[in-house]
């Protein structure tokens, strides 16, 4: 959880303390967030919430953006199961951004199936919340 708060800071989608606990300053315009899944899930937990709160209210504060959600997976399990998933999610995820506020047809969701070494399995399990993309 402290590591999607930290991401969704850095990113600029909810309130960080700047170092010594002051406020910190307004960040620059926002461009994306990150949501993570437990394996073959697409349910979203506390901190998933926090965050595509925070990146709804990003979207909210600049309308004329279009966004993208890209769902993710790990490599276990076949290519058509791992679309099928990667679809889900995405659409968990837009289904929660209608609900924080922001307009669907603003929203194309966007099915990756599983992507390759690059990243391990727990950042493999993912959807990418990207504003003006």
């Amino acid at each position: 959880m402290r590591r999607l708060a930290i991401l969704s800071c850095v990113l600029g989608f909810a309130a960080c303390a700047a170092p010594g606990g002051g406020p910190a300053a307004p960040a620059a315009p926002v461009r994306s967030a990150v949501v993570f899944f437990q394996p073959w899930s697409a349910a979203l937990d506390a901190s998933a919430l926090s965050v595509i709160a925070g990146a709804a209210e990003a979207a909210k504060q600049h309308p004329g953006l279009p966004i993208t959600v890209t769902g993710t997976a790990d490599p276990t399990g076949s290519p058509q199961a791992n679309i099928y998933l990667t679809e889900t999610r995405a659409q968990v995820v837009l289904d929660q951004l209608v609900t924080d506020g922001v307009e669907a047809a603003r929203i194309r969701p966007v099915a990756q199936g599983s992507v390759q070494p690059a990243l391990n399995n727990q950042e493999s399990r993912r959807v990418t919340i990207a504003l003006g993309g």
